[in-house]
């Protein structure tokens, strides 16, 4: 964690030239404006301003005027960049002309759900697990659907080509300070998947949005591009992510089963935010991917899963979501959910201990399934009074719309 004036002495001692000032717009698209090392100190002070109404969900025109303000302790190096002049990244806080939180900033609304679940006496830690496709690129450098390689499940090289690539991934979250667990060849050609270090919902949420800039960056800077869309492929499997949880509560109780209660109970509401494109509705109910609201232990073929574990921390695993989401929107309607469980006492009904790809249809008939596409997706949430509790009518207007 570094404070304010440790990081203005770390951009003076370390050569930083350009610091980038992020943030996200509501579909969890990072944008960022870059400042010099002279203008660091006004930036902490008074913020930075930028425009908006050119910012999805932001707002129109009139009221157009917005501040970044840097958070320190969110920042870090960027290792692709030179050493020499280096350029450093901080995420900042959102904030209007008088000084008020920007409402809509996606960041802030996850920070509410920390907030909310901590007067519960609840923290919720996350740890994301990300599939992405590696093509090649063509003589002018624009992307291709030719699979890097045809590699299937943990292949090795040379059927797996990307474990270089992978391994330069690796080494540059390390240098930003994101913890590798391990890494692999997915199922589909040229896919591949990291999986990350879980940690507390801001900083996981920071972490996801800065493993996906890492692997676009490192793909192009080795002549390949990668995709994180649900369903690159029509003829294999799409793109997951999936998001575990685990809970801690300061009143020593295990409170998972309330928990998952209350995400499975929100969780047709809460869909278009977790699969908010098109695309995202051709990988549910395909290749492992979930299509009815059903859970059990272990069991892959279920929207949550509760993994094998050897040590004390107990898991929910969420397999629905895909790449496309915003995570600090996903992480925080996961914790309202979760929390509204628990305070209406909720219990979870009977694991299904069937594989739902393969039981007839006497059994899914009986089966509640998630939307089959972004418009009943959009319909639910828009007559959902937990969503609009949650979140900004501009969130709702803006994924209705795509």
């Amino acid at each position: 964690m570094y404070s304010y004036q440790e990081v203005l002495d770390f951009v003076e001692q370390e050569d930083v030239k350009f610091i980038r000032l992020a943030f996200f717009d509501v579909f969890g698209t990072q944008k960022n404006v870059s400042i010099m090392p002279q203008e660091l100190e006004r930036a902490f002070r008074e913020g930075i301003s930028f425009d908006a109404s050119a910012v999805a969900g932001f707002g129109d025109e009139v009221h157009s005027d917005l501040f970044l303000f840097p958070d320190p302790s969110t920042i870090a190096v960027l290792p692709w960049r030179p050493t020499n002049g280096r350029v450093v990244r901080m995420y900042c806080d959102i904030r209007t002309p008088d000084g008020a939180l920007f409402e809509k900033d996606c960041r802030l609304l996850l920070k509410n759900a920390v907030q909310a679940a901590d007067q519960q006496g609840i923290q919720v830690d996350f740890g994301s697990e990300m599939e992405f496709y590696l093509f090649e690129t063509d003589e002018n450098g624009h992307p291709t659907r030719r699979p890097f390689d045809q590699g299937g499940y943990m292949d090795v090289f040379p059927k797996d080509r990307g474990e270089n690539i992978r391994r330069e991934i690796c080494f540059t979250l390390l240098d930003m300070d994101i913890r590798p667990e391990a890494s692999h060849h997915e199922e589909g050609p040229g896919q591949n998947e990291i999986d990350f270090h879980y940690s507390d919902a801001l900083t996981a949420a920071d972490n996801t949005a800065t493993f996906k800039w890492a692997v676009e960056t490192i793909a192009m800077q080795n002549g390949v591009w990668a995709d994180f869309s649900p369903k690159p492929l029509p003829d294999h499997p799409g793109n997951g992510m999936h998001i575990n949880l685990s809970l801690k509560s300061r009143d020593g109780k295990d409170h998972s089963s309330a928990f998952l209660a209350g995400i499975l109970d929100h969780i047709e509401e809460m869909t278009l935010f977790l699969n908010p494109t098109d695309c995202s509705y051709q990988r549910l109910g395909e290749y492992k991917a979930p299509k009815y609201i059903v859970w059990s232990p272990q069991n892959r073929s279920q929207l949550i899963r509760i993994p094998a574990v050897t040590g004390p921390r107990k898991r929910i695993e969420l397999r629905s979501p895909d790449p496309q989401t915003n995570p600090y929107i996903a992480f925080c309607l996961l914790i309202h959910a979760g929390l509204d469980g628990i305070q209406r006492g909720l219990i979870p009904p009977p694991a299904c201990d069937v594989n739902v790809y393969t039981a007839p249809a006497s059994v899914t008939a009986a089966l509640k399934s998630l939307p089959i596409g972004r418009k009943e997706a959009a319909e639910k949430a828009g007559k959902s009074r937990f969503i609009r509790s949650i979140l900004p009518d501009t969130y709702l207007e803006a994924y209705s719309r795509g």
